[in-house]
Parts: C-alpha cells; sequence; structure tokens
C-alpha cells in the first residue's frame, strides 16, 4: 500500500491550541468524548474507523481508549454521543467505546491520538486496537491523527 497523507483530515474544537483536553473528557470526571470532525475522506472509502490509543501508557502496546467502527464515508462530525450511532468496540479498560484519559497519577503528561482511517472494505464486527490494525491494514486508504494531551 502506498502512502497517502494528501487529503484525510482530523481536527478537534475540543481539542485547545495547547493541545490540552479538557477534565470533562477524563475517565474519572464526566467521560465525554471530544467532538470531531472529519473532511477528506477519500473516494471510494467503504467505511470509516477511529482509534484512540495513548502510546505514553506504560504498557508494551500503550493504552487504547476508544474503537469505534462502522462510521459511514460522508460523516463529517463524530460527537459525544458516537458510541450510540456507531459500533463501539472494545477499549483496555475492559470494556467496550470511550473511556477518557486516566494516566497513572504523577506519570506526566500523556499524549491522545485520535486515529481516522478510511477504509477500502466495511470491517466486520467491533475487533480490538491489534486485531484491527492486523486485519485491516491492508484496506487503509489513508489515516490521519489529532492529539490531544492530559495529565493527572
Amino acid at each position: 500500500m502506498a502512502l497517502n497523507i494528501k487529503d484525510l483530515k482530523i481536527a478537534s474544537p475540543d481539542i485547545g491550541p495547547d493541545g490540552r483536553l479538557d477534565d470533562r473528557h477524563a475517565k474519572d470526571r464526566e467521560n465525554v468524548p471530544p467532538m470531531l470532525t472529519i473532511s477528506g475522506v477519500p473516494d471510494g472509502t467503504a467505511e470509516l474507523a477511529l482509534i484512540c490509543h495513548d502510546p505514553d501508557a506504560p504498557l508494551p502496546h500503550g493504552f487504547t481508549h476508544w474503537t469505534l467502527y462502522g462510521i459511514p464515508a460522508d460523516v463529517t462530525e463524530i460527537g459525544p454521543d458516537a458510541d450510540k450511532h456507531f459500533r463501539a468496540g472494545p477499549n483496555n479498560f475492559g470494556g467496550d467505546g470511550y473511556g477518557g484519559p486516566k494516566p497513572p497519577a504523577g506519570h506526566g503528561t500523556h499524549h491522545y491520538y485520535f486515529w481516522v482511517y478510511a477504509l477500502s472494505r466495511a470491517i466486520d464486527g467491533t475487533p480490538s486496537r491489534e486485531e484491527f490494525l492486523n486485519t485491516y491494514a491492508d484496506a487503509v486508504v489513508e489515516q490521519n491523527r489529532v492529539v490531544g494531551i492530559y495529565e493527572r
């Protein structure tokens, strides 16, 4: 697959100019997903997928906070109620759907990568982040991310 970083964009009005996520997005607060906007979806995209991942977590593969599948290619906003409208997949908290930032106290600033993937084929079910990346890597037409930070 050739690298394509030309068109697909993801942004969030809920991530401040300094990159910080507000406390209301944290797991131990209101646990509300940030608003995300998507544009530039490539022609021929079968569907979109969204993954929020914290590579700073002190675990071998980081920590997955959100997997979301079955997002139609024409969706331009993913709002706080996204888990009700699309297929919420597993997170590393042991549940499904959004689980906000909850870095270990005193562990410093963590980066939360909100990845959007444009796919050439639909995703079956609700795979984990690792299963998704292993199974659908060849179907990724384009991907992009927006990064928020959080510290406790």
